[in-house]
């Protein structure tokens, strides 16, 4: 029989953290004299004392490993749960959404998708846009653990690949998950420091640069600016570009660059089809815009470069007129959000590994039609890939487009039009919050879209951060039998 007493004891602590992260908004809102504190104050007891209750209640249970279900279980329960606290403030105080759009709200940032149904930023307490990009610096760090420790173990869309090698052979060993998370931790808050000074040193101000530094590198997106970054184009968009860039790389190689192996990050097959991948659509985007436009051609980079930046890497800052370009871009901009950035980061997407490996085994048949006599392996970085590993892959990229063309029905029979409709589940299924379509043109937004709509995006948001399969599996009557 299951037993569910681990599962909750862990789900209560970190709701114990979740109530630790409202007190530095509380704190903010309170220097500045706004009532809003209240609503942090009171949604901390809420969610503490919910944790502490769930935590203390369970803790004679909490000793020894997870099974997979457990596993499986615990990480539906962050990603469904969680946000039902982390939905209190944005109801309890301003904005006061209502529960549909505040566990919208909540979804978006922890699954650092950046989707936002809240406009009005700029007049919005300072302690609220911190939350939010909190929420995004949290779900980063979540995603992060999970994505280099549950996934691999969880055989989720052919994650089971990394699972030696994240842990043993990433060039030399390599310590156990608790070392590696603690190093990854330091890695994260570094790099989210340095892009905080950086924004800083080009005209932020303190809330914009500590929000922007958080969302970036978890590639949240969330803006304290209704916006982005139009206020801070130029140095700002480059910078962006940047640290949304550094945030979409596989955590694993920063802590072996601090463990004294910098080698490892280049010579990752991964990283370097990325980078190409980044500089065929920037470039061609680049060049299409300018030979199609009276714009000048490092205008035209700049706001391509970001843009397309913060697609790939499923962030959703955005700047310029950038949405409004249609044409050739739209198609690049689709196909690269599809694919998203590196497996082992807090991006989301397919992930460029996943893409490898299916052009990988394309290949393969192809030379099997030509040359049936000939057996060739499909390898990956001198590797070669197990039939296991493919099976799932080949399942989870399949599953990801029927996921896809599904909601996007479910979202037309909403009232959505089609392009709305399209964008919005490309956007939420691949946690880029990158809006495109004419509901998105007035805001910038997704409040215009009806209730029934925000929860199938939801759905979309929570299924492509659990990498689909995970909530497949949970709907099976054998999972819950054995």
């Amino acid at each position: 029989m299951l037993d569910f007493r681990p599962i909750s004891y862990v789900f209560g602590r970190i709701l114990i953290v979740l109530a630790i992260l409202m007190v530095a908004p509380a704190i903010v809102d309170w220097s500045a004299g706004d009532s809003n504190a209240w609503a942090f104050v009171v949604s901390a007891l809420v969610t503490g004392g919910g944790g502490g209750l769930v935590a203390l209640a369970t803790v004679n249970r909490a000793v020894g490993a997870f099974d997979i279900r457990q596993a499986y279980l615990l990480t539906a329960a962050i990603w469904f749960g969680l946000p039902v606290f982390a939905a209190l403030p944005f109801m309890l105080g301003v904005p006061h959404l209502n529960f549909t759009e505040a566990y919208f709200e909540a979804v978006s940032g922890l699954t650092t998708t950046g989707a936002t149904v809240i406009y009005g930023l700029d007049e919005m307490p300072a302690g609220m846009n911190l939350w939010r990009g909190l929420l995004n610096g949290a779900g980063g760090l979540g995603i992060a653990f999970v994505a280099m420790i549950f996934l691999p173990v969880m055989r989720v869309g052919g994650m089971q690949f990394f699972r030696t090698e994240g842990f043993d052979t990433f060039g030399k060993a390599l310590p156990r998950a608790t070392d590696i998370a603690r190093d990854l931790l330091g890695v994260y808050v570094g790099l989210i420091l340095i892009a905080g000074v950086t924004f800083a040193a080009i005209g932020m101000t303190a809330l914009d640069a500590t929000v922007h530094a958080i969302a970036a590198i978890a590639t949240g997106g969330f803006s304290p600016r209704d916006a982005s970054f139009n206020p801070y184009s130029g140095a700002g968009e480059y910078f962006g570009a940047l640290f949304m860039l550094l945030g979409s790389l596989p955590y694993i190689r920063y802590v072996q660059l601090v463990r004294g192996t910098p080698r490892a990050l280049w010579r990752d097959g991964q990283v370097r089809a990325y980078l190409k991948i980044l500089a065929v659509a920037v470039g061609s985007v680049t060049l299409w815009r300018w030979l199609t436009s009276d714009m000048d051609l490092e205008t035209v980079f700049r706001e391509s470069l970001f843009n397309l930046t913060s697609i790939i890497s499923s962030t959703g800052f955005f700047s310029g007129s950038f949405s409004l370009w249609g044409g050739f871009m739209l198609p690049v901009a689709f196909v690269i959000g599809m694919m998203g950035a590196c497996s082992g980061s807090s991006a989301a997407g397919l992930s460029v590994f996943r893409v490898q490996l299916i052009w990988a085994a394309l290949v393969q048949q192809i030379r099997l039609i030509v040359m049936p006599g000939r057996v060739v392996p499909v390898k990956y970085d001198g590797r070669t890939v197990e039939p296991d590993v493919m099976d799932a892959l080949i399942l989870y990229v399949g599953g990801f487009i029927l996921t896809l063309g599904v909601l996007t029905v479910a979202m037309t029979l909403t009232g959505v039009d089609a392009m709305s409709s399209l964008f919005a589940v490309w956007t939420c299924l691949g946690n880029i919050g990158y809006g495109f379509g004419p509901l998105v043109e007035r805001t910038g937004t997704f409040v215009d879209f009806p209730d029934i709509a925000k929860w199938v995006m939801t759905l979309a948001m929570i299924s492509g951060r659990l990498g689909l399969l995970a909530i497949f599996v949970l709907v099976l009557p054998r999972f819950w039998q054995r």
